[in-house]
C-alpha cells in the first residue's frame, strides 16, 4: 500500500533546510513572477532571502485570496469533548504526565456545549479530545458525531489517528472534516517530544491523511507544530506532503493550519522561534503556491496579527476559543490545553470583520 512515507524517505532533513537557507534573491523574484509556482519557488518564498519581499509577497497573496475566495472568513469553533489521554508529549498541557483533573463530557454535556456555540451562529464545530483510546475511541466519537450532527451543517474532529475502517464509519456518521498535525516531520525530533504512548510512532501519524483519504473523507487538514524543529524545513515538508495529497486523492479538500508552541502548566520553550514576520512569510507563500488550499488561523495569536493577516491569505478563523473540555458553559474553570492570546467574543471579532470589508461566512453550503 503506497503512502507518504515513501515520498518522505527520498528527502534528507539537512539538505532540504541547507536548499532553502541558500535560495538567492533571483530565485526569490522567479518565484513571485511564475505562473504556477512549484516547491523549489515554495523553498524560495519561505527563504531568509525572500524577507525584503514581504511586501510583495503579501500583494500577491491578498490578490490571490480575494480572487479565489473573495471577501468571505469561514468562521468555525473548537469544541473540546475530554482532556483524557495516554500519551506523553512534552508541550501539551494533556501529556499524561501533567497531574491534572481528566474530564470527559457526556452526551447531555456535550448538547449544553451545542447549544451555546448554536446561539452564537457556529454551523462549523471542530471536536477535539486527547488521545485515549479507551475513554475516547471510536465509539465515543461515532456517537459524538450522530448526536450533533442534526444540529450542526459542518462537524470535523481533532483526535488520535484511527484505523481506516474506523475513519470510514465517522464517514458514514456524518464527519465532514478531520485535522491531523504531523507536529514535526523530522523523526529524531518527534521521537524526543513523543516518548511514550501511542503517538510516539511517527509513522502511523504520518500515514493518517492516507488513510482518511482512502475513507473517501470530504476534507483533511494538516499542518506542523511551529518552535519543535526549524519553521522552515517543517514547512516545505508540510507542502510537500500537501502535494502528495492533492495528487494521490484529488477528490478531496484540504487545509493547512499554523499552530505555534503556546505556554500551558509545565512550558517548553521553542527550539527555533517563529516570529510574526516569519508567520505572515509563511502564510503568504502558501497561498502564492497553492490558490485552493484553505489556511486557517487560531485564537493561539494575537488580536492585531489575526486583524491583519484576514487581508493576506487565512480563510478560516476561529473565534471565542476555550481549549478545555466544558470550557464554554459546563465547567468553565478546568485546565486549557494552552493558553489562547485572542479572547475577543464571537460578536466582537466578527464586527472587526466586516468593518475590514469581510463577511464571516457561518454556512457555506445546504445539503439536500
Amino acid at each position: 500500500m503506497s503512502s507518504f512515507k515513501s515520498v518522505l524517505a527520498q528527502y534528507d532533513w539537512d539538505k532540504v533546510l541547507e536548499s532553502i537557507q541558500q535560495k538567492s534573491i533571483m530565485d526569490v523574484e522567479r518565484a513571485l513572477s511564475a505562473v504556477k509556482p512549484d516547491l523549489e519557488d515554495f523553498k524560495a518564498l519561505i527563504s531568509p532571502a525572500a524577507k525584503a519581499y514581504l511586501e510583495q509577497m503579501a500583494v500577491k497573496s491578498r490578490l490571490i485570496t480575494k480572487k479565489r475566495f473573495g471577501n468571505t472568513m469561514q468562521m468555525y469553533a473548537p469544541m473540546y469533548l475530554s482532556n483524557e489521554c495516554q500519551n506523553i508529549c512534552t508541550y501539551c498541557g494533556f501529556s499524561l504526565t501533567n497531574k491534572i483533573p481528566r474530564r470527559t463530557l457526556t452526551d447531555a454535556e456535550i448538547l449544553k456545549e451545542a447549544e451555546f456555540l448554536k446561539k452564537k451562529g457556529y454551523q462549523h464545530i471542530l471536536l477535539v479530545t486527547g488521545e485515549a483510546n479507551r475513554t475516547v475511541g471510536i465509539d465515543y466519537l461515532s456517537n459524538a458525531v450522530r448526536l450533533l450532527k442534526p444540529h450542526f451543517a459542518n462537524i470535523s474532529i481533532e483526535v488520535q489517528p484511527l484505523d481506516l475502517e474506523e475513519y470510514e464509519r465517522l464517514v458514514n456518521d456524518g464527519l465532514y472534516a478531520t485535522l491531523v498535525y504531523q507536529e514535526t516531520y523530522h523523526r529524531e525530533t518527534y521521537k524526543i517530544h513523543h516518548p511514550k504512548g501511542k503517538k510516539s510512532n511517527f509513522d502511523y501519524r504520518l500515514e493518517t491523511p492516507d488513510r482518511l483519504g482512502k475513507a473517501g473523507i470530504h476534507k483533511i487538514g494538516i499542518g506542523a507544530l511551529f518552535g519543535l524543529e526549524d519553521w522552515r524545513a517543517d514547512s516545505f515538508f508540510t507542502a510537500l506532503h500537501l502535494k502528495y495529497l492533492q495528487k494521490t486523492y484529488w477528490k478531496t479538500k484540504y487545509s493547512i493550519s499554523f499552530p505555534r508552541l503556546r505556554p500551558f502548566s509545565g512550558g517548553l520553550e521553542p527550539k527555533v522561534e517563529m516570529t510574526d514576520p516569519d508567520l505572515l512569510q509563511l502564510i503568504c507563500a502558501y497561498r502564492i503556491l497553492d490558490e485552493d488550499v484553505e489556511l486557517s488561523i487560531s485564537t493561539r495569536e494575537q488580536e492585531k496579527f489575526r486583524d491583519h493577516m484576514a487581508h493576506l491569505g487565512i480563510t478560516s478563523m476561529s473565534a471565542e476559543s476555550k481549549t478545555n473540555p466544558g470550557g464554554y458553559v459546563v465547567e468553565p474553570q478546568s485546565l486549557e490545553q494552552f493558553e489562547i492570546s485572542d479572547e475577543r467574543s464571537t460578536e466582537t471579532i466578527a464586527a472587526m470583520l466586516r468593518e475590514n470589508g469581510i463577511e464571516p461566512v457561518w454556512k457555506d453550503w445546504e445539503e439536500f
